[in-house]
């Protein structure tokens, strides 16, 4: 079947349709690249054609980018740079073309979907939520290789181009109109219409492409463009610590385009994608993109029960964050016995409201379907006609015991209970319960609008049923769900306590707090383990840390007791204003808070050097993650490398711990983990399936 459909209409408008058999979504493949190519040329030798315009057969979809399957199979530079020059030859026919193109644009037009609309001779967009304009290659450790780098920033300039490909940053309709990027917003009913009709005119001569203001040439010309780029190269070196080669590149290429000419761009685009494409930091970022989307699709062996009425029990932070990205899937009851508590999630959900109205990213009508579909009652009885119920309270067996018992006595037999803990098993709170198989956990992070990840726990009596219905509730709130057997920490929990300690330990040793932070920060990870620490809070962190440290003794585990001393003092971190760094600071900044060095060995610090800091904290949070697959807490590597790099900030860039052990080679990390036994104890000894693996010389991923 044919990926593109030609409609050659009686005003002298062709109609090129993309709409590729048994996808979604519209890929930029070889095979698909061919089509148009086939399509120009009839474009280009009918007379009768004065113009053309580019639409979807998706519902929801322009075109998405390119296909990554393809992408992920280039193992050289040249083969990578090959295909993208073919992309070139296309869309600068298409810009060159004496009969106009118009992008008649609905849904996302992302990537390589964008560049052939920036081709295009002029550009409608609908103003439908789903419309959004992007160059995300950047996320993927790519560089947008289609003329994105080159057209972009002659187009709205090089200071608001730039952050769309550097950031990732999607636009809507509404906004790109306003910076030049599309010429016309339409309703969805008209766009078909509306692009002909603008196709036409355009041939006729009464409308012209957009033409940049003063203001983008002066950006985009020497000296202005010269101050411009070289903070941009600052901003993206403390970003990203020099760890991620495709903002860099992205740079280079709209330097070369604006300072050497627009075919110098080009043909630096396609040199440097060839070189990203080859490299491992794409191929790690393209596995976790594809994971993610595999972890969206159902799983369970069981329908989920349909969710027409979700109730939060408790109204602070986490179930505030619950509620919040519940209320586009269905009405929602937040019950807490405090009006206080109550008052703060109306407000919440309106400062939410009122910025995302500020941003075009919801309509007056979303924004009033939410509010109408919020309801807040210190009642318990206003839970009964739930369908799932998430608990967020305090971390306190017994409380969260007593939550599940008033719950049951309300709800209906096979209404689905969740609770949002962090640490305590779910079989403990599930002891006692009339109904012990609806039971299970719903670990969300903090915050929870922001943070991607979802853990599901189950216990052995959790029913399928149950399962089924957390998870695609999970999806449909746009969580990426992993599903861990329960146990103590679960997860996430259990791999981060370790890394934690570890960084207790080493304050213990005399190491530097903003010396600790940087060597992690240099691996990869977003924030350093000391301030991690203050984020969460000390004094959560000392108690988990005490409870898995007593979990894991005979492991070598036990916790240092520098935290639970730091946190008895009345130091908590950033939630009281008093931790490890101080937040008095007037301009921001947050310097380390000396006085807590009193509770590690005093002032005065010793220097270690930064790979012994990276490799005790990684290793021990990488042998931790091989212990839960080992003892099938977690049902595969995938899981396991996503749950740590969407909800601890394990390096993408390395793939997860698992991935990391096979890039590292499971031989080379035990024979480290054993040189650091030696001289540090039993917490580093290997797990057993990692000295198996090492022997065998055996792979988690192939």
């Amino acid at each position: 079947m044919s990926s593109i459909s030609f409609e050659d209409r009686p005003d002298g408008v062709a109609v090129l349709t993309f709409d590729v058999p048994g996808s979604k979504v519209n890929v930029l493949s070889s095979r698909l690249l061919g089509e148009f190519r086939a399509a120009l040329d009839r474009v280009e030798s009918e007379p009768s054609i004065r113009a053309c315009v580019l639409r979807s057969g998706k519902e929801d979809n322009f075109i998405a980018g390119a296909d990554l399957d393809e992408v992920k199979a280039m193992t050289t530079a040249e083969e990578a740079s090959a295909f993208v020059r073919e992309g070139h030859r296309l869309l600068d026919r298409v810009a060159a073309s004496r009969k106009p193109f118009v992008a008649a644009i609905h849904g996302a037009a992302l990537g390589g979907g964008l560049e052939v609309a920036l081709a295009c001779h002029y550009r409608i967009a609908t103003s439908h939520s789903k419309t959004v304009l992007g160059l995300p290659e950047v996320m993927l450790g790519l560089l947008p290789a289609a003329g994105g780098t080159q057209r972009l920033p002659r187009l709205i300039g090089v200071v608001r181009a730039l952050p769309m490909m550097l950031l990732g940053q999607r636009l809507r309709a509404a906004k790109a109109e306003r910076l030049g990027l599309v010429d016309d917003v339409v309703e969805p009913g008209v766009l078909l219409e509306e692009a002909t009709r603008a196709a036409a005119r355009f041939a006729a001569g009464e409308i012209h492409s957009h033409t940049p203001g003063l203001a983008t040439k002066v950006e985009n010309a020497a000296p202005m463009r010269t101050l411009i780029i070289a903070q941009a190269r600052k901003q993206v070196v403390g970003r990203t610590r020099g760890l991620y080669p495709a903002p860099h590149a992205i740079i280079e290429c709209v330097e070369t385009g604006l300072r050497r000419g627009f075919l110098a761009g080009q043909e630096k685009e396609i040199e440097l994608f060839g070189r990203l494409a080859a490299g491992s930091e794409s191929k790690s970022l393209i596995w976790i993109f594809d994971a993610m989307n595999e972890l969206k699709k159902p799983r369970a062996a069981s329908e989920p029960r349909e969710v027409s009425t979700l109730a939060v029990i408790g109204g602070g932070l986490m179930g505030e964050g619950i509620a919040a990205v519940s209320l586009s899937i269905c009405p929602v009851v937040v019950k807490d016995p405090s009006a206080a508590a109550l008052a703060r999630v109306r407000e919440s959900l309106e400062a939410s409201l009122a910025k995302r109205l500020g941003a075009g990213t919801i309509s007056d009508a979303d924004a009033a379907s939410r509010r109408d579909r919020l309801t807040l009652s210190s009642d318990g009885a206003a839970v009964a006609g739930a369908d799932l119920v998430i608990e967020a309270v305090f971390e306190d067996l017994e409380l969260k015991r007593r939550v599940l018992a008033e719950a049951e006595a309300v709800i209906d037999d096979d209404a689905v209970f969740a609770s949002n803990t962090s640490a305590i098993p779910i079989r403990e709170i599930a002891a006692g319960a009339r109904h012990p198989e609806r039971v299970v956990g719903m670990h969300y992070f903090s915050p929870v609008p922001k943070m991607p990840l979802l853990e599901v726990v189950v216990t052995g009596a959790s029913s399928e049923r149950a399962i089924a219905t957390a998870c695609a509730f999970g999806t449909a709130q746009g969580k990426t769900v992993i599903v861990v057997r329960d146990g103590p920490g679960f997860y996430t929990t259990r791999i981060l306590a370790p890394f934690m300690n570890e960084a207790i330990l080493l304050l213990d040793e005399g190491a530097e707090i903003l010396a600790l932070d940087a060597a992690l920060k240099d691996f990869g990870f977003p924030v350093g383990p000391v301030t991690l620490l203050d984020e969460v809070g000390i004094d959560v962190a000392a108690h988990v840390s005490e409870d898995l440290g007593a979990a894991f003794a005979a492991r070598g585990l036990s916790s240092s007791p520098s935290l639970r001393k730091l946190h008895e003092a009345g130091f908590a971190g950033r939630k009281n204003g008093r931790g490890f760094f101080r937040y008095d600071g007037k301009d921001g900044k947050k310097p380390v808070n000396t006085q807590v060095y009193e509770f590690f060995g005093g002032a005065t610090r010793k220097s270690i050097a930064p790979k012994e800091m990276v490799d005790r904290l990684s290793l021990v949070m990488v042998n931790e993650a091989v212990h839960c697959l080992e003892e099938q807490v977690l049902s595969t590597p995938r899981d396991g490398d996503i749950g740590a790099i969407l909800g601890l900030g394990f390096p993408p860039i390395r793939g997860g711990p698992l991935h990391y052990v096979d890039a590292t080679g499971p031989a080379a990390v035990v024979a480290r983990m054993a040189e650091l036994e030696s001289r540090l104890g039993a917490r580093f000894h290997p797990a057993g399936l990692l000295e198996r693996m090492a022997a065998e010389g055996r792979r988690f991923y192939g």
